[in-house]
């Protein structure tokens, strides 16, 4: 038997609906804020991600999905959403004449290959979105905003920002240099993979899973006390709007995120002050890193299984449909072409209608009412339908009503929504 990929999922039933119930809030959300939808290829050059998310990251070193094509390119299955993005807006040529941001969004399936785990799988999804053209930390705060009110308009109450600056190219070569010294004379004491960041991009070592209760991470030089005074009057900024918005945030200085092209603002958003559900910030270089002109951008992703797991957890209510408004019963050929036409009817108007399709018996018809949970039926019959004539039947109180087939439309738009 051929069964599903380790790390991946079937998504169906109920699942199923709430992630569609979890789409259509994301979409709802991204459209107030301005935000136009995209989406980029499933694969790209392998050279995107190495060059737009950074070599040295776990990403790219152990986990995407690499191979060769027929053409001996070299793919790579996308491992999230930014990079691709990036790709798209310089291709298109969308920095000339920028009047305005580009602000687009995307709901996409990723892939990394990496140890499967509960809101962590090989083939997953990411929500995120970007904004480049502008450096105005008002964007930032934009991002931040967005983030924030989406978790809570899903139910997701008790979620906190935690907040953080890199500072300019010159604090952030500040900042590096002075944890090379700091990590250098303990470098015995850190895990493999952190000896091979410490020249490379030692900023990655606070990110370290292996490490993280080690107690050099807790004594590290913290990243706000090496920006210079531009970086550190708007990361004030930054502060002050936040502030404003009424978005409750916490400073934390040992943030700085898993990838390479950040700067300035970093920030994850945190369920009950531990559970990370998605992260974003600044990468005012990536553009250019890309091959693209010197363009600012900023943005967010979330961790979209990870964050229906804990609506799971932290029990919220997600409204599920699992009823029918119509079913139609039939037994002769010709009351079935009328269950035929009058079921395409009620479905262009919006109604979602069931009948028949496996030449059951009346009594069997019956039960699949019960089962899809429909509120009318009607029995079609033949000495009816000569004189145009139908007879509806509220399941629930068990009401009946005879009327014109004409009239059925106009009755379920104002009883059965």
């Amino acid at each position: 038997m051929i069964t599903k990929q380790k790390g991946t999922n079937d998504i169906y039933g109920d699942e199923a609906k709430i992630r569609l119930y979890v789409n259509d809030i994301l979409a709802a959300i991204c459209e107030k804020y301005n935000f136009t939808y995209i989406e980029t290829p499933v694969f790209e050059a392998s050279e995107l991600f190495h060059r737009g998310v950074g070599e040295t990251t776990d990403m790219v070193q152990k986990e995407t999905y690499d191979f060769k094509d027929r053409g001996d390119r070299d793919i790579t299955l996308r491992p999230e959403g930014t990079a691709g993005v990036v790709r798209w807006f310089i291709e298109n040529k969308l920095y000339g004449n920028l009047t305005d941001p580009v602000k687009v969004y995307y709901n996409m399936k990723m892939y990394r290959y990496e140890r499967p785990q509960s809101g962590r799988m090989r083939e997953f999804t990411q929500w995120g979105y970007e904004c480049f053209g502008t450096d105005d930390v008002l964007a930032d705060a934009e991002v931040i905003s967005l983030a924030y009110n989406a978790y809570r308009l899903l139910g997701l109450d008790n979620v906190t920002i935690k907040l953080n600056s890199l500072g300019d190219t010159e604090s952030r070569v500040a900042y590096r240099n002075a944890l090379i010294d700091y990590f250098k004379p303990h470098i015995d004491e850190l895990c493999e993979d952190c000896k091979q960041r410490l020249e490379k991009n030692p900023l990655r070592i606070l990110d370290c899973k292996v490490d993280a209760d080690n107690e050099l991470m807790k004594n590290a030089p913290k990243t706000l006390d090496y920006l210079n005074e531009e970086s550190k009057t708007r990361f004030e900024k930054l502060k002050d709007l936040l502030d404003m918005m009424d978005i409750n945030y916490e400073v934390d200085t040992k943030l700085v995120r898993g990838l390479d092209y950040y700067n300035h603002t970093v920030f994850e958003v945190v369920l009950n002050n531990s559970y990370a559900l998605g992260g974003g910030g600044r990468y005012n270089g990536l553009v250019e890193t890309l091959g693209g002109p010197s363009v600012p951008g900023v943005g967010f992703a979330m961790g979209y299984d990870r964050t229906i797991l804990a609506m799971k957890e932290e029990g919220v209510n997600v409204p599920i449909n699992n009823s029918i408004d119509l079913y139609m019963l039939y037994i002769s050929d010709s009351e079935k072409e009328t269950a035929a036409y009058l079921a395409q009817d009620l479905r262009l108007q919006g109604f979602i209608v069931e009948t028949d399709l496996m030449q059951k018996s009346l009594k069997a018809q019956f039960k699949s009412v019960d089962r899809f949970n429909a509120k009318y039926l009607i029995v079609l019959n033949d000495e009816e339908l000569k004189e145009n004539k139908i007879t509806l039947k509220d399941t629930v109180t068990k009401e009946e009503h005879q009327m014109n087939i004409n009239d059925l439309g106009d009755y379920l738009y104002m009883n059965a929504k």
